[in-house]
Formats: structure tokens, sequence, C-alpha cells
């Protein structure tokens, strides 16, 4: 259990609804739902969610605090925004999903080899290099993720793909000794770093 999620156990033992309001991105709209079913209804992926959105806010709610961070539904949103469309109360589902998935992460609770999470830290640990993304570097990384044999098999059912791309220059083989970047690397890699401070210092005085 990281420290961060054991100071939040402490402030808001007790009370999951207030540690989400005040921690989470849009947090303070879970107590506007109506529990109506629309936002699950309207999901293209709604059959495969562990909870679906409504049944997570009940459940933060009743103060099921491990049973939410420790999911893998937030995981499952692909920002389609047909939940926030259709919502009678207008609740930016989309924005809890991902500030969920992003909280439990922090605390370190979210699932392990949950795909969706394995694939954002790739994406973020490969664009904070240089302020751009490296797709083939990324291509790369996402392939081999579960293993170098498993890497292999992947690249191989994809090379049409990657040869097409390469073919209407919309890959450069060579970005895989570096490729471009921004100007400014060393002012990119401080703005995260206040970025980073000034979500510490929330955290704490939350």
């Amino acid at each position: 259990m990281s420290d961060l999620n054991t100071a939040m156990i402490e402030k808001y033992r007790n009370s999951f609804l207030k540690e989400v309001e005040a921690n989470v991105e849009e947090g303070d709209w879970v107590k506007m739902c109506m529990q109506c079913g629309v936002c699950s209804g309207s999901c293209p992926l709604g059959p495969h969610w562990e909870h679906p959105p409504q049944e997570i806010f009940m459940m933060i709610r009743a103060g099921k605090r491990d049973e939410v961070l420790q999911s893998d539904a937030m995981w499952m949103c692909t920002s389609c925004y047909n939940c926030i469309v259709r919502c009678p109360r207008e609740l930016p589902i989309t924005h809890i999903m991902h500030g969920l998935a992003h909280y439990a992460k922090r605390l370190g609770l979210a699932p392990k080899n949950q795909p969706t999470a394995k694939f954002a830290q790739l994406f973020w640990d490969n664009l904070v290099k240089s302020g751009r993304v490296n797709e083939l570097k990324l291509g790369l990384s996402l392939y081999f993720m579960n293993g170098f044999g498993e890497g292999i098999k992947t690249s191989l059912k994809m090379k049409n793909i990657g040869l097409g791309m390469v073919k209407t220059k919309r890959m450069n083989p060579m970005e895989i000794l570096g490729g471009h970047g921004v100007k400014d690397k060393s002012g990119l890699q401080k703005i995260l770093n206040k970025a980073r401070e000034i979500e510490e210092a929330k955290a704490q005085g939350a």
C-alpha cells in the first residue's frame, strides 16, 4: 500500500464520496447521479464493464473504496461521450471515469495488467522524453509489452500495416534512432516538474 493511499484512507475515513469529490476530476458530480442507467445503456462497451458507470457512482456513495479503485471498469472508457450527451442531468461521466482511473493509478491501486493502463503509461513515457510521440517506438513498445515472443507474433501480424505506413510516409523507420522532439526540452521538463509539484501540493492539502 502506497504512503499516499494510506494518507487518503486516514483523511477520508468512512467517506469515500468526499474523497472522490476532493481528489477526482469532476468528482463533485457523482452525488447528482439518479441511477437511471442511460449511461450504461448508451455505452458501446457496456456489456464488457465489470461495473457500469451508474453502478460505480452508487458504489462510491456506498463507500466501497477498494472495489471501485481496484476495478478495471474506469479503464474501459473510450471517450466516445455517448453517456455525456444522453445523461438527463448532464453529468460529465467520461471525465469522472478518467479521473477515477488517474486517481487509482496515483494511489497504486490500478489493476497491474490492465491493457489500457499499460498503454497509457507507455504513451506517457514516450511523450515525456522529447515532447512529441515517437510513433514507431510507441508501437514497438506496445507490441513487446507482454514479452519478446508475443512482440514478434504481433509485429508479424501488423507488418502489412507498417509497410503501408512507410510507403505513404506516415512512418519513418529512422525514428527508431531518436526521432524528432520539441526545441526546448529543458523547458518542457520544467513545466512537467512544476505540474507535479502542484499536483502533490494539492494532494497533501486536500
